[in-house]
């Protein structure tokens, strides 16, 4: 009878024995793959928790980039370039430059490569008496925006005044009852009304606006503006002075001032949501990394505890098993069975124990390794690749089991394969 079959019965023989052994070895080895999985678990879902928390942070700055933009867009052009020898207290208290400067300014710095400006609008403004009706009045030459030649086209924010016409701001067409279509003169050129604004509150309500080359005619400034209009796309704290530098360097002899604060004040919010989301950012990360930390102690406390009593079971075990097989063994010597064969048939259980609870403590350690951490909403995690790393928890399994249940019974088979058959005979 070969080793192989006296194995086989054995373990047929001795099934209680065995299963006890299947499961200290199935114990120790869950408890290894188990914590392996459960770490390499833990990492992924912290990968995915924050790589879907960073692509939420970035379609809200998305949005809040978008919100801000418009917001800024009703506001109206936040940034006024003014000749550089005009007085801004004049230009504070009068709202229009005294000074001037080149149309072809406008021009010279939509064709330029600059960052921080859309939406430029030449315009040439001053306050003036309306002699036809005996009024002070803010006049408005302008055209329409110069588009930024090397961006992609945006819809402009203001509509230009078509030649021959003038739009009236809500005070006048209200108080002298100008209606859409009336023929007007204004400093004894005629225009055909175009439309007359609502309420507004402020100087627009005593504006007129008429085409900028028509202003400049009336005005005896051909070729000459005050003031260019503009839109600041990234309004920030720190933009205004790279603003300005940009500008200097197109425009010499200009200065930039920036209004409509509230513009400033939407994009600081924006800021801070933006520093308030990675700071949460930060903390989901750090939450995670000290829960992983307590998994990682906890395992390298709880591990070795388990490893240590499934070996003392499984050494037990094999002490008990030789005990009270002392008849049977000493039979087998008489009958000539070697040493060697009776070692080798203790052995060969040990590695059949190891290997079964190996698989078993494979399937049980990863089935607890991937349902402990949990599932979190929208978070989708491929456990499963690559499929190298379970190739080697699966070896890891199998292998470590056997060496543990080969160790645990190696002086129990010991114990075995040296006892005199003659001896243990006669005592029986």
């Amino acid at each position: 009878m070969n080793i192989l079959s006296l194995v086989v019965k054995e373990i047929l023989h001795r099934k209680f024995s065995f299963i006890l052994g299947v499961v200290a070895t199935l114990i120790a080895t869950a408890s290894i793959i188990g914590s392996v999985v459960l770490l390499r678990t833990h990492d992924l879902r912290t990968a995915s928790i924050l790589q879907v928390k960073e692509a939420e942070l970035e379609e809200r700055m998305d949005k809040l980039q978008d919100d801000t933009r418009k917001s800024m867009l009703k506001l109206g052009f936040n940034l006024v370039i003014l000749p550089e020898d005009q007085n801004l207290a004049d230009w504070y208290a009068n709202d229009y430059s005294a000074k001037y400067m080149p149309e072809s300014y406008a021009d010279r710095l939509a064709e330029s490569d600059i960052v921080y400006v859309r939406h430029i609008l030449p315009s040439l403004q001053q306050k003036i008496r309306w002699p036809e009706r005996n009024r002070t009045i803010i006049l408005v030459g302008t055209r329409g925006e110069v588009p930024n030649l090397h961006l992609s086209p945006k819809k402009p924010m203001v509509q230009p005044v078509p030649a021959g016409t003038v739009i009236l701001g809500h005070e006048l067409h209200r108080s002298m009852n100008i209606q859409v279509g009336d023929r007007i003169k204004i400093m004894g050129k005629p225009f055909t009304v175009k439309t007359g604004y609502s309420e507004r509150g402020n100087k627009d309500d005593i504006t007129a606006w008429i085409d900028l080359k028509e202003a400049q005619e009336l005005l005896g400034r051909p070729g000459q503006i005050n003031a260019i209009l503009a839109l600041e796309c990234l309004c920030t704290e720190n933009a205004l002075p790279a603003i300005r530098k940009e500008v200097a360097a197109i425009l010499p002899g200009t200065q930039v001032i920036e209004r409509e604060s509230r513009a400033v004040a939407r994009a600081e919010a924006r800021t801070q949501v933006a520093e308030e989301a990675q700071t949460t950012l930060k903390k989901e990360q750090q939450g995670r990394e000290i829960l992983r930390g307590e998994r990682e102690r906890m395992a390298s406390v709880l591990v070795p505890v388990v490893f240590l009593a499934c070996a003392l079971w499984i050494a037990l075990m094999g002490f008990g098993n030789v005990r009270s097989r002392r008849e049977e063994i000493g039979i087998l010597r008489a009958m000539g069975v070697s040493s060697k064969r009776i070692f080798l048939l203790f052995i060969w259980k040990h590695i059949s124990i190891g290997v079964l609870g190996g698989i078993l403590g494979f399937i049980a350690g990863s089935a607890v390794g991937l349902l402990i951490p949990g599932r979190e909403a929208n978070i989708s995690i491929d456990f499963f690749s690559p499929l190298t790393f379970w190739l080697k928890m699966a070896a890891l399994a199998v292998v470590g089991a056997s060496l543990l249940a080969v160790i645990a019974g190696w002086i129990p088979a010991m114990i075995a394969s040296g006892q005199d058959p003659a001896e243990v005979l006669r005592e029986e």
